[in-house]
């Protein structure tokens, strides 16, 4: 699923502390992924919905966003993330960062995370490229069978405005420990875990872009297959619209 934030978009926002400042979008993605692998992803969403919004305060920011998975018969699964920032200082480049991960599908809920630790953003003179690192402490929560497991998760996350404004092209990568969709005799394995979502929209106008996100993962999705596949790569059709 479409699991993350287009936190580029906002991280311009992010170190402007000294003003107010909120953003929200809507997207709406068509997934090739099923079509690509029919039998290992034969369960995966053709379209997700997503909403997103920021808010920057005088005390940092306020970002999250919510994933909704879409049938036929209405939606197959819901995931979100909320995370907040405390600057560091009024031109310090460094914050705090808080975040909680969760969500649910037809199949059960996921197990949610907790993540905590300290964020470097930054960007160019005319904020035509901004940039964020993110190094954090992960707790995942005990969810029935699931256990809790503690571990790290390293992100990075890029934007650049190209061609006065009608290109956008943004990501982000994640690198992370925690379980593994493979199975061992003692129940869940870990191992690492890495995803990078870029993004590349034209501006239609302020208010509507066009574009793509290809999610490529390692580690993240569980075929229905029952294949020993792990890195895969699912490309989008996207609409987005800045209310």
């Amino acid at each position: 699923m479409l699991r993350k934030y287009l936190k580029i978009a906002v991280i311009a926002l992010l170190v402007v502390a000294s003003t107010e400042a909120k953003s929200q979008n809507i997207q709406l993605h068509y997934d090739f992924g099923r079509h690509l692998y029919s039998s290992a992803e034969a369960d995966r969403q053709k379209v997700t919905v997503t909403y997103e919004t920021f808010k920057a305060d005088k005390l940092g920011s306020w970002f999250y966003f919510v994933d909704l998975d879409l049938r036929n018969d209405g939606a197959s699964g819901a995931y979100t993330e909320v995370s907040r920032e405390f600057s560091l200082g009024s031109q310090s480049p460094f914050a705090a960062h808080v975040e909680f991960d969760g969500g649910l599908n037809l199949y059960g809920s996921f197990q949610n995370a907790i993540l905590a630790g300290p964020a470097y953003n930054g960007h160019s003179a005319d904020f035509s490229k901004t940039w964020s690192v993110q190094l954090l402490y992960r707790q995942t929560l005990k969810s029935g069978e699931k256990k809790a497991l503690a571990g790290f998760q390293l992100t990075g996350v890029w934007g650049l405005t190209l061609a006065q404004g009608k290109w956008t092209f943004s990501g982000y990568a994640d690198l992370w420990n925690g379980f593994i969709p493979k199975w061992d005799a003692d129940g869940q394995k870990k191992g690492l875990a890495f995803m990078t979502e870029p993004q590349l929209w034209y501006n239609i106008s302020k208010a509507v872009s066009i574009g793509t996100e290809v999610e490529v993962s390692h580690n993240f999705i569980y075929s229905t297959d029952g294949s020993d596949k792990s890195i895969y790569v699912n490309p989008t059709l996207a609409l987005k619209f800045n209310l």
